[in-house]
């Protein structure tokens, strides 16, 4: 059909000379009026006067002619009711995705603006469907409205949801909120489904705009509030992997728990090298160990990586899996590894004290922490200790006796990735990287598996030595590749979008605090605004907002654009291969240039490697789409028996319906409707993230503090409302008002100075 769609079809050219001939004038033809439109956009009355059509009969003519080529995606209307030619090669392919409010939007393969997608258009695909569309029109806001042409590609094959059944019409309604279409259920298909039980249906029909999808039950997952139904639903909604073929099967069946003899052939041996691993408490994989010594005036660095590519050899079952899965998924009491439990729990894993196959990077470093050299080896290493970041903290900060004396064997090392880390961080501020401290958290279960509390999972220095760590050998890998022009796949971040940074100004402006770097601020231009709001009381507020400013990162070939964030050139993804498959790729990369040099024949071609990091970007996305839904869903199960509680939060996100509020020492956001907030007409200021009352007397906005009471907690829509009680004194408005003084005797200055150095300038001009 695309092929079909290239040029102009004759059967169209055949029609208009037809429609011509019904006129006793006949009007121009499609070619004259594309060619008409060329050099600028018109209306229908110029465009008549142009082609001097002077007759009510030409007029109509031409009407109806400008809306035939309108439907046929010729041509598009903009704002002013304006035609513009729109060539066939303006078709665009993309990925559809939803909305549970029913629109939608196209997400472009070849990069560009998102196309809007209407209910009207959403009834003829499901969320994840790829599709050709045409721009149909550009609505009164600017945005480009897609019209479907055709669905290349279904991204459902099965539904989970909830079954229901009222007068023998059986429906499956999607979990997955995206999905805004019920599942027709046809009488006979609905297998030993019940009223209310959480079903997988198999699609019998796809959507066609005319009529709703259908299905059959296929199984039976439970019931709604069964134990680990959550991850059920998460699983099947998002399409996740989670059984192994029997061809994957059959392979790792003669893995054993120890590396074979003949894989430790021509290996550089570092088993009598103390390395060490450094990871949480939960940890059952261990991906990465390090070792630290003095160099000279400077240090030497081992990073020794699990060598999952000796494995997982390209195009076997196990790599067809590891690619389809893309990523493990992390799920509060569960994983759904990349990788069988066979290798990502045991011959990948580096276990203390068992021989392991690694790909070691050496960095050397001077004392200032700036990477000179590095070098990278196919490795066999022994773990000599498996340390966890809260042992380290206490062993290296709090100074405790008994872990010392438990772990003295390695103490002097790890003292040596302290010191090292300390010169690490200099370099880090100096090269102007961001540092954003966001809030993680973490749930404890009881015995019966019920949530206990949800905690705030803390960060300290012992996860900062391994992270600095890790972005020292990733750096290295990127360049290494780079240096070798082979490809594979780079961690890119192009940073801050354009249209996002004026916004990102005046809401900065309105909190006293002002962004250097121009139309195209650096990375140390938001570094500088973190340092700045260090001690500031709404600091997490403001990291809030500048966060959400930046784009998302990405995997892909090209690594132009560097890694914004980290404020480097060349990055990418080399420390967790058991976990993410583009780490995997990178290990296969660098072997190759181990083994072969500078001969050509890697066998991975640059349209293979943009497929591949595009489908690594979709997979990540996707698994932290469900690990999301499940702390959703946990989160309203927790908070089920709190309905009428009180509790003081935080304004976390301010929209035009409402306020999100996070919740102090319980961890969980809700919504305040904007209805339950006091009686006024709201305006919503979605650059300063306020809503302010038309009468004056009530603001709110990003921060602020409020006392609630939970109202109602819906489980299905993973949705949690409150009410509002009462808002607090803000505490930061002192802040603002002082940093706008500061700001506002800065920019005086500034004046000040533009005005002397003027009418010096005028003097100068007058004496010569």
């Amino acid at each position: 059909m695309l092929a079909r769609m290239a040029k102009t079809p004759k059967n169209k050219k055949s029609r208009g000379r037809k429609q011509a001939g019904k006129y006793a004038n006949p009007i121009t033809s499609r070619e004259d009026i594309l060619k008409a439109l060329a050099t600028m956009p018109q209306n229908r009355r110029d465009l008549a006067k142009r082609l001097k059509l002077t007759s009510k009969e030409q007029q109509e003519a031409l009407r109806r002619r400008l809306r035939a080529m309108v439907r046929d995606g010729q041509l598009v209307i903009n704002r002013r009711e304006q035609y513009m030619p729109l060539a066939q090669s303006d078709l665009i392919k993309g990925r559809v995705t939803g909305h549970r409010d029913g629109f939608g939007f196209l997400i472009p393969d070849e990069g560009g603006d998102d196309l809007f997608l209407s209910p009207r258009q959403m009834r003829k695909v499901l969320h994840g469907d790829r599709a050709v569309v045409r721009v149909a029109r550009v609505d009164d806001r600017g945005r480009l409205e897609g019209a479907i042409v055709e669905v290349i590609e279904r991204a459902h094959t099965t539904v989970v949801g909830r079954f229901s059944e009222a007068r023998g019409i059986g429906v499956v309604i999607p979990e997955n909120k995206r999905l805004t279409q019920d599942i027709l259920i046809p009488p006979g298909k609905e297998g030993e489904a019940k009223q209310g039980q959480i079903v997988l249906a198999e699609l019998i029909t796809q959507p066609s705009g005319r009529q709703q999808p259908t299905g059959k039950i296929v199984n039976v997952l439970g019931e709604h509030m069964a134990p680990g139904m959550e991850i059920e639903i998460a699983l099947h909604s998002h399409d996740l992997p989670h059984e192994w073929h029997s061809e994957v099967l059959k392979e790792i069946k003669d893995y054993g728990e120890e590396v074979p003899e003949d894989a430790k052939q021509n290996r550089l041996d570092l088993r009598d090298v103390p390395l060490v691993t450094i990871d949480g408490e939960d940890a059952r994989d261990f991906d990465d160990a390090v070792y630290c010594e003095p160099a000279g005036t400077g240090w030497r660095l081992l990073v020794a990586i699990a060598d999952v590519s000796a494995y997982v050899v390209k195009d076997s079952a196990l790599d067809i899996s590891a690619t389809e899965r893309a990523t493990s998924v992390y799920f509060p009491s569960q994983v759904i590894p990349m990788l069988p439990e066979v290798l990502s729990n045991g011959l990948c894993s580096l276990n203390p004290e068992v021989e392991r196959l690694c790909m070691v990077c050496e960095i050397m470093l001077d004392k200032n922490g700036k990477i000179k050299s590095w070098k990278f080896d196919e490795a066999l290493m022994n773990s000599h200790a498996r340390l966890t970041y809260n042992q380290v903290a206490a062993i290296l900060f709090d100074g405790d006796k008994d872990l010392r004396q438990q772990f003295e064997h390695v103490l002097p090392h790890l003292e040596n990735l302290h010191e090292l880390y300390r010169a690490m961080i200099k370099a880090r501020a100096k090269r102007g990287a961001i540092d954003f401290e966001t809030t993680e958290t973490y749930f404890k279960f009881d015995e019966q598996r019920k949530i206990s509390s949800i905690e705030p999972r803390v960060r300290n220095d012992a996860h900062r030595i391994i992270e600095e760590c890790m972005i020292a050998a990733n750096r290295c890998a990127a360049r290494f590749l780079k240096e070798h022009k082979i490809n594979s796949l780079y961690r890119v971040h192009d940073g801050v979008k354009e249209e996002k940074v004026l916004a990102l100004r005046e809401f900065l402006s309105d909190v006293g605090l002002h962004l250097p770097g121009g139309e195209k601020p650096r990375a140390e231009d938001f570094a500088k605004v973190i340092i700045d709001i260090r001690e500031r009381p709404d600091r997490e507020m403001i990291q809030t907002v500048m966060l959400r400013s930046l784009a998302q990162a990405v995997y892909s070939p090209d690594s132009e654009t560097g890694h914004f964030g980290l404020s480097l050139e060349d990055y990418a993804h080399f420390t967790s291969p058991i976990r993410r498959y583009p780490d995997l790729m990178v290990h296969r990369a660098i072997r190759y240039i181990l083994q072969n040099g500078k001969k050509k024949g890697f066998p991975y071609s640059m349209p293979e490697m943009v497929a591949l990091g595009e489908h690594c970007s979709m997979c990540e996305r996707r698994a932290d789409e469900a690990s999301r839904d499940v702390v959703d869903w946990l989160k309203c199960e927790y908070m089920q028996d709190k309905v009428g509680e009180k509790f003081t939060g935080v304004v976390s996100s301010v929209t035009s319906f409402g306020l999100f509020v996070n919740l102090h020492d319980v961890h969980v956001e809700g919504l305040i409707h904007i209805t339950s907030l006091p009686v006024d007409y709201y305006h919503f200021d979605p650059v300063s993230h306020r809503l302010i009352g038309k009468q004056g007397k009530h603001e709110f906005r990003l921060g602020d503090e409020l006392e609630i009471q939970v109202a109602a907690v819906k489980l299905d829509d993973r949705k949690i409302d409150f009410d509002l009680i009462k808002q607090k004194k803000r505490t930061h408005n002192t802040v603002f008002s002082s940093s706008k003084k500061n700001e506002q005797k800065k920019a005086n200055k500034r004046r000040k100075g533009k005005s002397r150095s003027k009418s010096k300038a005028r003097k100068k001009t007058r004496k010569r």
